[in-house]
């Protein structure tokens, strides 16, 4: 760990450069020497939690779109021009942000910068190339449920979960709305969340902050602004029961999944749930793989997973049982971890084990330009300040073996829980 710690050294929150355009359009700009080349990671606060029935998947879908030609670069003319620079680029879609990820030679940065402002400003809605993209996401979406038992269950479980916050829908969308997406759909979909007032760029690597912005002034600042989006308003009130969902696919053997109520990333308890998380599932000394995989030997795989988010989402534990295992003594062996947490909290030894992972991994993901962008961008929307991001080693540390099995005891209750067994036959 500590040859880590002076490599970070060279950055600090007070190293990255900012700056907005008169269109809203946010840059954060970390200049790193290290390394000849650079990346834009360009956030776009627009997922499935921002649609609505009738419209559910058009986030993902301009995913697609993106790359499908605009008014100077034609179709399949971005990845060619972006290739030919030496640079790659990628993309994804949440239920909270869509991101789109160049990365390049510095010397391309100024393609790269007329690119996105191509698509941004004029990206071309031609019906053949949306119903040859429905085509393509229709085809993702049935095979993704059919060769995906975990999708299917978890698409389940968060539509039994959630009764009326957009989490309730999955992020590809369901099947009749992407059927039925009409032009103008897209057209005030687009104008609205891919406006520059909706996107946060960051830029690392061997840039200089003067260039970057001489460069976004000439492309970025002539697209205007739009109205700002609604704020989703839509809260999912307390669950008062637990709920079960039992889905049928032949597999060989059980699927479990088992999400808990917990809130979002700017609450208090973001730091210790999430080393609540790590006790769990991190690793194979972890509560989970130890009891249920290594000594029981009850599970193929278990894990559990707790991710930053703008809305209350849920805190979830997934597991494969062993041949011959039954879902429900896979179900019981979990409780008992979770009651052994709530009862007697975890070791000195655990959490400090914990907290040094996580100080470890933080340094590692912000050594390379790419964990640095991804990072500084999801601490600019999902904490409110990139800034935060820097606070972070401290606010693990601050963490008690008190405030883990607070957390557990308050959220990891039977009435806050949601269910879902996926497996090939079920008992009549």
């Amino acid at each position: 760990m500590g040859c880590c710690i002076p490599l970070f050294a060279q950055t600090k929150a007070d190293d990255i450069k900012t700056f907005t355009l008169n269109n809203g359009m946010k840059f954060l700009v970390a200049e790193d020497n290290s390394i000849p080349n650079a990346n834009m990671y360009l956030f776009y606060k627009v997922g499935s939690r921002n649609e609505h029935p009738g419209i559910t998947g058009l986030s993902h879908f301009f995913e697609h779109m993106m790359f499908n030609g605009a008014k100077k670069y034609g179709p399949k003319m971005f990845d060619q021009t972006m290739e030919f620079n030496g640079g790659a680029n990628n993309a994804y879609t949440t239920q909270n942000v869509t991101v789109y990820t160049d990365w390049f030679p510095v010397n391309a940065m100024e393609t790269i910068f007329d690119l996105e402002s191509d698509r941004i400003a004029s990206l071309n809605i031609d019906p053949k190339m949306v119903e040859s993209e429905r085509g393509v996401v229709l085809s993702e979406r049935s095979t993704g449920l059919e060769n995906s038992p975990w999708n299917m269950l978890s698409d389940a479980l968060n539509a039994s979960a959630f009764q009326e916050h957009p989490y309730h829908w999955t992020v590809i969308g369901y099947e009749t709305d992407i059927k039925n997406w009409t032009k103008e759909d897209l057209e005030q979909y687009f104008r609205t969340y891919y406006a520059p007032n909706n996107c946060v760029v960051v830029i690392s690597g061997n840039v200089k902050v003067d260039e970057v912005k001489r460069m976004a002034e000439k492309y970025m600042a002539k697209i205007p602004a739009n109205t700002p989006p609604k704020p989703v308003h839509l809260v999912e009130p307390p669950q008062t029961g637990e709920r079960r969902v039992i889905i049928q696919k032949e597999v060989p053997s059980p699927y479990l999944m088992i999400g808990y109520h917990t809130p979002e990333a700017t609450n208090k308890d973001y730091y210790s749930l999430s080393i609540l998380n790590a006790v769990l599932s991190s690793g194979n000394s972890s509560r989970l793989y130890s009891e249920l995989v290594d000594k029981k030997q009850l599970a193929n795989m278990v894990g559990s997973d707790f991710s930053e988010s703008f809305d209350p989402n849920l805190f979830t534990l997934y597991a494969i049982a062993a041949k011959g295992v039954k879902e429900v003594d896979i179900e019981s062996a979990i409780y008992a971890e979770i009651d052994k947490i709530k009862k007697d909290g975890i070791t000195e030894n655990e959490l400090q084990k914990i907290k040094n992972q996580k100080l470890i991994e933080f340094y590692a993901q912000i050594e390379t330009i790419n964990g640095k962008s991804n990072n500084i961008g999801t601490y600019e929307l999902f904490f409110g300040d990139y800034r935060k991001m820097f606070d972070a080693p401290a606010e693990y540390s601050k963490v008690s073996i008190e405030d883990v099995k607070r957390v557990a005891s308050q959220y990891f209750n039977k009435s806050n829980r949601t269910v879902g067994i996926l497996k090939s036959n079920v008992e009549e």
